[in-house]
């Protein structure tokens, strides 16, 4: 469903991502790890759209993201690690404004939006202001906007920022869920503890590049670590 071919970033001299070459399947949950300035971000905004490779391609569904930019998108529900949201609208007014961009059934949006509001605990706060809206419930109303067009291929950076613990098992439920209806879910997160929950495949950015990529077995097999956590793993993989 994935598809990172040669991907690299460069800003002058300076390599933000170099020659990422990676495959993502239908149905899986895709753990993206690595130290902060590692290239996790800029790697999802190129996966995104939000921002042009330097070098190599990205695949998404089989559509080239370059190529037929508008097609690759709408099979996406990208979820940034800070809400970009348009204060003064209602959160029923900004989910209305995500249907009408991806152009999703009219008819069946009153019903959608309510059952992702109810599902995300924002039903009572619908129709007031985004400005009025805690960190938490913003991010769970850009959740909900993700999943309105039903995509194939979600993409969340740092998932549970924001999030107090009702609201994380909620997102891990859904994930996983999601998964198993056969969406791919690709997912940067410093909490390594979520990765080793629900990921079935992690790797490890560091300094721009894909160092180590496979299940949590074959990460700690690859480091001799077999009965030690993803955090020992990580820290001797970037050391």
């Amino acid at each position: 469903m994935i598809e990172l071919i040669h991907l690299s970033k460069f800003y002058g001299p300076a390599k933000a991502v170099h020659d990422i070459n990676l495959t993502v399947s239908k149905g899986e949950i895709f753990g993206f790890i690595g130290p902060n300035g590692a290239g996790k971000t800029t790697t999802i905004q190129m996966m995104g759209g939000l921002m042009a490779p330097t070098k190599g391609s990205i695949l998404i569904d089989g559509v080239n993201m370059a190529e037929h930019p508008e097609t690759a998108k709408k099979k996406i529900g990208l979820i940034p690690d800070r809400p970009y949201l348009y204060d003064k609208l209602t959160g029923m007014e900004f989910l209305k404004f995500i249907s009408d961009v991806f152009e999703t059934d009219g008819a069946a949006f009153e019903e959608k939006s309510g059952r992702l509001l109810g599902m995300f605990s924002l039903a009572d706060r619908a129709h007031e202001l985004i400005e009025s809206y805690s960190h938490g419930m913003k991010q769970r109303l850009i959740m909900a906007g993700a999943l309105l067009h039903d995509p194939l291929i979600i993409i969340v950076d740092e998932p549970m920022v924001g999030l107090d613990p009702g609201g994380i098992k909620m997102v891990k439920d859904l994930f996983r869920k999601l998964a198993g209806k056969g969406v791919t879910i690709f997912m940067s997160t410093h909490t390594l503890s979520l990765a080793e929950d629900i990921c079935h495949r992690v790797g490890i950015i560091n300094r721009g590049e894909l160092i180590a990529a496979g299940s949590i077995a074959e990460l700690k097999e690859g480091m001799q670590l077999d009965q030690a956590d993803l955090e020992d793993v990580f820290f001797r993989y970037t050391a």
